[in-house]
């Protein structure tokens, strides 16, 4: 793959948010806040990262002008709240209400830690959210707490237990397999999406961490996984869902079923439709990006909506074909995944 050089050309002015690919951008994800109050290991040192200063922070009001033009002036019909961890931004169910007042059309879900749905599934249920994508990357209780730096497996298990009342359904399991560390899970995770009915979702260990330590040796392959699943429980494959993951379900009819998501070994650049947008209003088209796009300024500066609609059109219209992390010259984002956006 030659070095990607940003297009000379302008993207249309009208029409769904595409690049020099091809690729449509319908799906957006949208970080409304940068704190967390897990550590994860993957993702953060212990001491935690420097947190944004409120002011710098996107209001309710900014994110609701936002993504009415991402859904009314530019075709987005996913969103997904994100963050840091979302449950910790001040009256998450008002901004959710307010999403679904501006778009009552779209499919509103969030991604989540789970420590505190426990109390706020219902009013997030009742504002207007679908469902929940809740990430649990161990079911014992130490190694649960070794990988989050937090004691609150119970509390997790609690919120999705919530979650799954409130009606926030169908509730997907994110869990990131890092080898050494819980890729002897895989087959219990399977097992417990058997009983509970939850698909379980397993993220290759990727490089988004703050402390730049990543190493590749610890990628347990998407490959491995599903290999290890279908030892124990046999497998039918079913594709790609409508998220990057590869999809099976288990070939005795048992409820639940697992997903695979291969970033690292078997990326899915190629039909990526992503967009994401950081808690302080920068818009990035790659997960791993090194570039952004910022929306904020011009928004507290009177930016006309044709403006903010032109800047985030050339932000997708320069998405390169893909990351390179498989690559010599691949550059690590300078972000972590806590300040980016899942």
């Amino acid at each position: 793959m030659d070095a990607w050089q940003p297009p000379s050309s302008l993207p249309p002015a009208e029409g769904p948010l595409v690049d020099t690919f091809g690729r449509v951008a319908d799906d957006l994800r949208v970080s409304v806040t940068d704190r967390c109050n897990f550590r994860c290991t993957y993702c953060m040192p212990a001491e935690g990262l420097v947190w944004l200063p409120k002011h710098e922070i996107l209001t309710f009001e900014e994110l609701t002008r936002l993504l009415g033009l991402f859904v009314h002036r530019l075709g987005i019909r996913s969103v997904k709240v994100t963050g840091g961890e979302p449950t910790v931004r001040a009256d998450l169910p008002e901004l959710i209400r307010m999403f679904r007042s501006s778009a009552p059309e779209i499919d509103l879900s969030m991604t989540t830690n789970g420590v505190l749905l426990d109390r706020l599934a219902a009013p997030l249920a009742d504002a207007g959210l679908d469902r929940v994508t809740v990430s649990l990357d161990s079911l014992l209780r130490h190694r649960f707490e070794q990988m989050t730096r937090r004691d609150a497996l119970d509390r997790v298990l609690a919120g999705i237990a919530a979650a799954e009342e409130a009606g926030l359904v169908p509730i997907k399991i994110n869990c990131v397999v890092i080898a050494g560390t819980n890729d002897d899970e895989v087959a219990d995770l399977a097992r417990w999406s058997r009983e509970r009915g939850h698909v379980v979702r397993f993220i290759e260990y990727m490089p988004l961490d703050a402390e730049h330590a990543w190493e590749r040796a610890k990628v347990f392959s998407s490959a491995r996984i599903v290999e290890a699943v279908d030892a124990v429980y046999p497998l039918v494959p079913e594709g790609p869902d409508n998220e990057p993951a590869t999809s099976y379900r288990f070939a005795d009819g048992a409820p639940g079923g697992i997903g695979v998501i291969g970033s690292v070994t078997e990326p899915f650049c190629e039909t990526c439709n992503r967009l994401r947008i950081t808690a302080e209003g920068q818009v990035r088209a790659c997960l791993f990006s090194l570039e952004e796009t910022d929306l904020r300024g011009p928004l507290r500066e009177g930016a006309r909506d044709e403006e903010l609609v032109d800047l985030i059109r050339r932000t997708v219209w320069r998405k390169w074909s893909g990351h390179r992390i498989n690559l010599p010259d691949f550059e690590q984002p300078e972000r972590s995944m806590s300040a980016i956006g899942g």
